[in-house]
């Protein structure tokens, strides 16, 4: 009976010690409260798009050595790409952050619409705040780890997401080769940690060279590669019907000639393809690349084409997915002040659908559910086909507000946003902890990641041995 005692008061010790240290780092995180909000809003000021991250990128390094990390930049041949370290040996975890802003979204932080740039850049995914929220975690771990425990822990800055495709690179590049785990997170409009993919997605641009004559004077001379654009789009829509219904095909024409008077010599559309699963959107892509080249030899034109992305669709991992979900209703929701209740009531007046999810759901944690496919894409899936990862969304949108819009700017640069980022740094730090400390969830999560992945697979990108175009928005 007494050693029966001893063993459960030993056990009851090392939880409560185990307890204690997650206290201590979650406090250590919130104590940083306003330094990394500064941060976070020091980002979105910058509001750099993807591979000209030049400030962005540089403040993070900055303080991930102050913080005692060893920084690698301008690794996989981009810039603003860098990959800092601390600890050594067994396991590797790596904590993801983003950093980049889109074109067109420039916002004031109220719910009216007012650009501070016209037509300028704004951080309306987000990444302002996933990039400072992975941060707050790689430095809360890192003081974890330097109290005694072993392992190694990364932060991966990377450039890029919003269409180029900057973690492709740093996979290719070898770059994640030895991590064991990958934990990251997205800002949303709700809290949640369930497993879920979304659609794999090829871009390109595809350009056409005719031969320029007077549209009125001598028509019969001319090969108008506008007429092959139009040519190719005309039968890329016919192909809408005969693909899988889950398929996305969206285009713009980008250069359609220089006036109306004047047989266009030179023409380019802009394509994106996506589909839930990538081996079946390389057959559709194959087929969109076929109606580009059935133009040309019908208007009398070339073309070449250009893949200016490629990223896969997201290898969900639930056993990593259960780990954060549990330590994500651990850290809960927050709650509103009345000067945010009242952003948030003025902001979702501007929408131009009913949102379907109340003001309050922040308080909560979404149930958790395997199996959904959301309807974007990221390349942080081609890290998750090659190692185990883990993502979670947090409420940093008003409840209703879609990504990628003025509304989700003017979240990313106020509190609202600022108070979700911090349920993201204390959820994925939990998390990162756990995976340090119990060996066997990396094993489950690698036992999973390999069956769902399946015997022989081969990862390819047709990025292949494409350079990083860092001017790829031109």
């Amino acid at each position: 009976m007494g050693r029966t005692i001893a063993v459960f008061l030993l056990l009851f010790s090392l939880v409560a010690h185990a307890q204690s240290d997650r206290d201590a780092l979650l406090q250590s995180i919130d104590a940083k409260r306003a330094a990394y909000a500064d941060i976070a809003k020091q980002v979105w000021a910058f509001a750099e798009v993807g591979f000209q991250e030049t400030k962005s990128s540089a403040l993070l390094q900055q303080q991930l050595r102050a913080a005692g990390f060893t920084v690698r930049a301008g690794v996989a041949d981009i810039p603003t790409a860098f990959v800092a370290s601390f600890g050594s040996g067994k396991p590797v975890i790596a904590i993801i952050g983003e950093f980049d802003a889109l074109p067109g979204l420039s916002q004031e932080p109220t719910p009216r619409r007012s650009a501070i740039v016209s037509e300028g850049a704004g951080h309306g995914c987000g990444h302002n705040l996933l990039g400072t929220a992975a941060l707050a975690s790689a430095i809360g771990v890192k003081e974890w780890l330097a109290a005694g425990h072993q392992g190694t822990l990364r932060y991966y800055g990377t450039p890029a997401e919003e269409g180029g495709s900057g973690k492709v690179y740093m996979v290719r590049a070898g770059l994640f080769n030895d991590v064991d785990a990958v934990v990251t997170w997205h800002p949303g409009d709700r809290n949640d940690a369930s497993p879920s993919s979304n659609l794999a997605n090829i871009t390109g641009k595809f350009r056409f060279h005719g031969v320029a004559a007077h549209a009125a004077a001598a028509p019969h001379r001319g090969r108008s590669a506008l007429d092959a654009v139009e040519a190719m789009d005309y039968m890329v829509n016919m192909l809408r019907e005969h693909v899988p219904q889950e398929t996305r095909i969206h285009y713009i024409i980008t250069r359609g000639g220089a006036a109306p008077n004047v047989v266009p010599d030179f023409a380019e559309s802009y394509y994106y393809a996506r589909q839930p699963d990538m081996r079946i959107l390389d057959g559709i892509w194959e087929r969109i690349v076929d109606a580009a080249k059935g133009a040309a030899l019908g208007t009398g034109t070339t073309m070449d084409f250009e893949v200016t992305g490629a990223v896969w669709n997201v290898l969900p991992n639930e056993t990593l997915g259960t780990v954060m979900h549990r330590n994500l209703e651990k850290v809960g929701g927050f709650s509103y002040t009345p000067e945010e209740l009242a952003f948030a009531e003025e902001i979702r007046k501007t929408l131009t659908e009913p949102a379907t999810i109340p003001i309050g759901s922040q308080e909560k944690v979404q149930p958790s559910r395997a199996g959904a496919i959301g309807s974007a894409s990221t390349d942080l899936a081609d890290v998750s086909w090659n190692v185990p990862t883990v993502s979670m969304t947090a409420a940093t949108f008003v409840p209703g507000v879609p990504a990628h819009s003025w509304q989700a700017t003017a979240c990313a640069g106020g509190t609202i946003g600022m108070k979700g980022m911090m349920v993201a740094a204390k959820t994925m730090a939990l998390t990162t902890v756990d995976l340090f400390t119990d060996p066997s969830l990396i094993q489950k999560a690698k036992a999973e990641f390999d069956q769902k992945r399946g015997p022989g697979f081969v990862y390819k990108t047709r990025l292949a041995d494409r350079k990083p175009a860092l001017d790829y928005r031109k």
